[in-house]
């Protein structure tokens, strides 16, 4: 199949299924056509060709994108246009994947539901009368419906995961650096990180291995190779330890939930692992990564509460009014507790290989609810 084919025929499948979903906001139907035939030209060549060459792809509105429209789900940046690619953009093009367009996010990417000012919200579709997660709801829809192969995200609390979940998808949270991010305002943090989304493991580690390795911009980025991930997945898990959840220090989840999860767990065990009831103690895990939320939300969009206020989100300027009101001790006294938490999950893992726990506390709900 030429790359033509193959981002004609999704195209069509954009055009017949997004309308219900709202799922790809920003569509550059031509560009990706003219795109595409430069790679088949470039195959016929037989020039050297990427991992990802002639596939269709579309990215979420938090990353910006040269010459087409990045919002940000935000009013503020309706008809923002970047002069530039985001690093993660850069290495998915240059891996030779075509662009297609833009996946829906809730404004900035805050939230657990994908709906915004400026294109609305995006739907489950199993179910378009409920809401399909988020923050990288989007790119989530898109992959179920079959209008994308791959897709790209981000995740702070969730982002990834949880819209995979929702659509019965993949989505991945790498380990912070291992996928680089360029630009940021906190390039230090480790919070939130960008990540593959597809409808399979294999295919997120195909795309893993074109957006993997090393970026001097980033200063915690890791030293390893994309490659790595390029190889093959299957392995002898006989007797390997893996820890089973129980209720994480309390957290409620719906019934559906843990039946879903625990169901799962004979899973394992035909397998030949070695499944216990065993959760680290995250003690001071949700204090900690709050005011950390606090942080990164302040320094990233700060400036808009003065000169655009109107225009955020009530939980925007809410979590930007926390952030002002942080003091050093706020900020010591997370760090303190991540610090602990760390150490904690080190000695966990020191005895299991895979914890496995829900992604989700609920089931998805009314795509209407704030």
């Amino acid at each position: 199949m030429s790359a033509r084919e193959a981002v004609s025929a999704h195209l069509d499948r954009i055009a017949r299924v997004n309308p219900s979903v709202n799922a790809i906001v920003t569509l550059v139907a031509e560009q990706a056509m003219e795109r595409a035939r430069l790679a088949d030209d470039a195959l016929a060549r037989g020039a050297a060709i990427g991992p990802l060459h002639g596939v269709p792809i579309a990215h979420k509105d938090l990353q910006i994108t040269k010459g087409i429209r990045t919002t940000f789900g935000s009013p503020i940046y309706e008809h923002f246009v970047p002069a530039e690619d985001s690093l993660l953009v850069d290495r998915i093009r240059r891996a030779g994947a075509i662009l297609v367009g833009k996946t829906n996010t809730p404004e900035f990417g805050a939230g657990s539901q994908t709906f915004n000012p400026v294109f609305g919200a995006t739907r489950n579709p199993y179910d378009t009368t409920k809401t399909c997660g988020g923050s990288s709801g989007g790119a989530a829809v898109a992959l179920a419906c079959g209008m994308l192969p791959l897709a790209d995200g981000s995740d702070m609390g969730g982002s990834l995961r949880n819209p995979a979940s929702f659509c019965s998808v993949v989505g991945f949270r790498p380990s912070p650096g291992r996928v680089p991010t360029w630009p940021a305002r906190l390039p230090w943090s480790p919070l939130s990180v960008d990540g593959p989304m597809a409808r399979n493991v294999a295919d997120v580690a195909l795309l893993l291995s074109a957006i993997a390795g090393p970026d001097a911009r980033s200063p915690i980025a890791l030293g390893e190779s994309g490659r790595r991930f390029a190889g093959r997945l299957d392995r002898d898990v006989d007797g390997v330890r893996v820890a089973w959840w129980r209720d994480l220090g309390g957290v409620p989840f719906d019934p559906v939930v843990r039946q879903v999860v625990n169901d799962q767990r004979a899973v394992f065990e035909s397998l030949g692992c070695i499944v216990e009831d065993a959760e680290p103690d995250f003690t001071g895990a949700d204090d900690a990564f709050k005011t950390l939320r606090a942080v990164a939300f302040a320094a990233g969009y700060r400036d808009l509460l003065a000169s655009d206020r109107a225009r955020l989100k009530d939980t925007i300027q809410w979590e930007l009014e926390r952030g002002g009101r942080l003091t050093a001790d706020d900020i010591a006294k997370a760090e303190v507790l991540r610090t602990d938490l760390y150490h904690r999950m080190r000695q966990f893992f020191e005895r299991y290989e895979f914890f496995v726990l829900p992604t989700v506390q609920v089931p998805p709900f009314d795509v209407e609810r704030p």
